[in-house]
């Protein structure tokens, strides 16, 4: 029943040719499953029942590859694929041949499946390209990914994708959710692998198309195209549409065919790959420190049209940052209906000299992000934009300091910028408050219960408990890490505040000269400008955080919670290393580097 139901997957996720009904394959399914609860001695890791089971886990483990997962050098139009093809002629030997093994560039997120006696064993992200994370629950979930295969031991590296059907279907159910809605395949893909809760990842559709076949790390095939056929006859999903190319005349044509016919394909492609095919060549060509030159990725010229500016408005993002952003009338680029574009900055608007009521030429900016290139014609009745005085999340005071090309809504308990100053007061070497990461803030934020980093502190466990995939144990660690919050020194309180320009340097600085949190809060620009490393930039900045009263009043409510306002005034205890600066990197043998720091301070050095 196994060996029927895998079979039955291979056609459906793989092939694309199903030969039974949903409903008869899911008969399939319970009737293995009845089978396996009478027996449970039977149930095996590859059992198709086992795609998705258990309870959510708390994070990620970090997991090294067997070998770097790089990033390729771009190509951006014709003539540099020959620069590139011209480059490999020249390390190669005089009048040696050799072909490229060409594969449509998935938009996607990179994930190395391993398998061990031919089991499916564990599954890592690409990460950082040396460091991962273990996704494999939620990799299990996905149909195009064997369970088990015809062979002992071995890697497969591939992309998982959202085909562009699925990808519409879960936007839908979002917006009937009121959820914000994915901006792209590429980020819902990346998003759904990495939820902890692998019965989400199963929800969405996810595919996975490989294209390396390794063992211990290294290539198990002389050819990158005898390594896809073999991928395909182990029962992987590859390529349909690759071509193995004898010269770069025939690759360019082959980029050129897929630039013209990539909105007929049921997902998103970018560009083409193109390897040495042969692996021997690939070796002797060898790698730069970022990535292999045997390999370029030809990416697809943005695709652009003409549209008319409505109006131009402004959003809040997560920093407090306002952004303005052209109202267009709508327009379909690429297949993808565009109605807004950011516009940066006013610096940017000056730039491109732009004004509602201009038709614009606007772009997919790397197929994703909408962007306006120039103004194609200036409207007959203009309007110039004008940055608000006021947040219009929040009514607060909007701010653009010297040198910085972005307004800012300085108002800490804004709602657009909450969430993200929830994160940075939480983050470790601020307040320190471990397991309060972005999917909880989202969650206090959005069910009402967090409207002021000071309500933090009024939650109980059993709020907490109720958050989604959060238990009990879960729920007393985070609670119990909120009140010892409460006893961080003033520095990191100073930096937790998101004072524009107050990091942990500063803070440390203004806590070592004034002692007290009122009496920086009350400080003139010119006392401020007393404290060691504050000049007239900084001293602006934090006198406008405490002029504004919301401020203020979050300033009382921490008062309220105990939170730590004072700062005990040390001398110096030698003055051995005045005068001398230290970078501290790396690890040091015998010390922290926030040791090594405390002793060099204390020494005089900074």
């Amino acid at each position: 029943m196994r060996d029927e139901i895998r079979r039955h997957e291979h056609l459906y996720y793989v092939l694309d040719a199903p030969q039974i009904t949903d409903a008869e394959y899911d008969r399939l399914v319970r009737e293995l499953q009845q089978l396996e609860e009478q027996h449970p001695e039977l149930i095996t890791p590859d059992s198709p029942t086992q795609r998705v089971g258990g309870a959510p886990r708390e994070g990620f483990v970090k997991v090294a590859h067997s070998s770097p997962m790089l990033s390729l050098d771009n190509a951006l139009n014709e003539g540099e694929l020959r620069d590139f093809d011209r480059r490999v002629r020249g390390l190669l030997r005089e009048g040696e041949s050799f072909a490229y093994a060409a594969e449509l560039k998935l938009d996607g997120l990179s994930l190395a499946v391993h398998y061990r006696d031919g089991v499916l064993a564990q599954a890592v992200t690409r990460g950082d390209g040396s460091t991962g994370e273990d996704v494999t629950p939620n990799a299990k979930t996905i149909g195009s990914i064997p369970l088990r295969v015809a062979a002992q031991r071995l890697e497969v590296r591939g992309e998982v994708v959202f085909n562009k059907a699925s990808f519409e279907r879960l936007n839908q159910e979002r917006d009937t959710q009121q959820l914000p809605r994915f901006a792209n395949p590429r980020n819902a893909a990346a998003g759904s692998l990495r939820v902890l809760d692998p019965t989400i990842t199963a929800s969405r559709r996810l595919e996975y198309f490989s294209y390396f076949l390794l063992e211990n790390g290294a290539p198990a095939k002389a050819s990158q195209w005898e390594a896809l056929e073999a991928l395909q006859e182990l029962g992987f999903k590859v390529n349909p549409h690759r071509r193995l190319c004898a010269d770069v005349d025939e690759l360019v044509a082959y980029c050129k065919e897929w630039e013209a016919k990539r909105d007929e394909l049921p997902f998103e492609i970018d560009g083409v790959v193109a390897k040495i095919d042969l692996v021997e060549q690939q070796s002797r060509l060898g790698w730069t420190a970022k990535a292999p030159r045997w390999a370029i990725a030809f990416k697809f010229p943005p695709r652009q049209e003409e549209t008319l500016v409505e109006d131009i408005g402004v959003n809040v993002g997560r920093t407090g940052a306002l952004t303005p952003v052209a109202m267009l009338k709508p327009v379909n680029v690429g297949g993808v209906m565009v109605s807004r574009a950011t516009l940066h900055n006013e610096d940017e608007i000056g730039r491109l000299g732009i004004q509602a009521g201009d038709t614009v030429l606007v772009e997919r900016s790397g197929d994703v992000i909408p962007k306006v290139v120039r103004v194609v014609k200036q409207g007959e009745t203009r309007r110039p934009f004008v940055m608000p005085l006021h947040c219009p999340e929040c009514g607060g005071s909007i701010v653009r300091a010297e040198g910085e090309a972005a307004s800012r809504c300085i108002n800490t308990n804004c709602p657009a910028r909450l969430k993200e100053s929830i994160l940075h007061f939480a983050a470790r070497g601020v307040m320190d408050i471990d397991g309060l990461g972005e999917v909880l803030a989202d969650q206090l934020v959005d069910s009402g219960l967090v409207k002021s980093i000071a309500d933090l502190y009024s939650l109980s466990k059993e709020q907490l408990a109720q958050m989604e995939r959060m238990g009990d144990k879960s729920a007393a660690k985070v609670h119990a890490n909120i009140d010892a919050s409460r006893q961080r020194p003033l520095p990191r309180l100073l930096n937790g505040l998101g004072i524009p320009f107050v990091g942990e340097r500063t803070g440390q600085f203004l806590a070592d000269h004034f002692g007290d949190l009122d009496r920086i809060a009350t400080a003139s620009e010119a006392e401020l400008q007393a404290a060691e490393e504050v000049g007239p930039k900084i001293a602006k900045s934090i006198r406008g955080f405490f002029e504004e009263q919301r401020n203020r009043d979050l300033i009382e409510r921490l008062r309220v919670e105990r939170l730590t306002f004072t700062h005990q005034l040390k001398e110096k205890t030698s003055a051995a290393l005045a005068g001398l600066t230290f970078v501290l990197t790396g690890t040091l043998p015998t010390l922290s580097r926030d040791e090594a720091k405390q002793r060099i301070e204390d020494a005089g050095g900074k």
